[in-house]
């Protein structure tokens, strides 16, 4: 008799194909335009090459799922922290 698991992260966000809901849209809209791209294209290397980049495309969005941190372009922090209000007047003169 086949055993379930009990999902106990039901506060983690949801994964499916171990993807982020939105990342895999991503991939069902690339999966869904190889689909058409096949029917209307009668070469064998076209499929071929929707079926490797289907797949780089699968392998790069699980590695950046399991690694936010690869296209991360700004620092974490900001340089200097400050409670001064912020205006639109400036004293000084240039």
């Amino acid at each position: 008799m086949k055993r379930y698991e009990v999902y106990k992260n039901i506060r983690k966000r949801a994964v499916m194909f171990g993807l982020p809901i939105s990342l895999f849209a991503l991939m069902m809209v690339s999966i869904i335009a190889s689909l058409l791209i096949i029917i209307f294209s009668f070469s064998f290397i076209m499929i071929i090459g929707i079926l490797i980049f289907n797949a780089t495309l699968y392998v790069a969005l699980s590695k950046l799922t399991h690694n936010p941190q690869l296209f991360q372009m700004a620092k974490a922090f900001p340089r200097i922290i400050s409670n001064k209000k912020t205006s639109g007047l400036v004293y000084e003169q240039d």
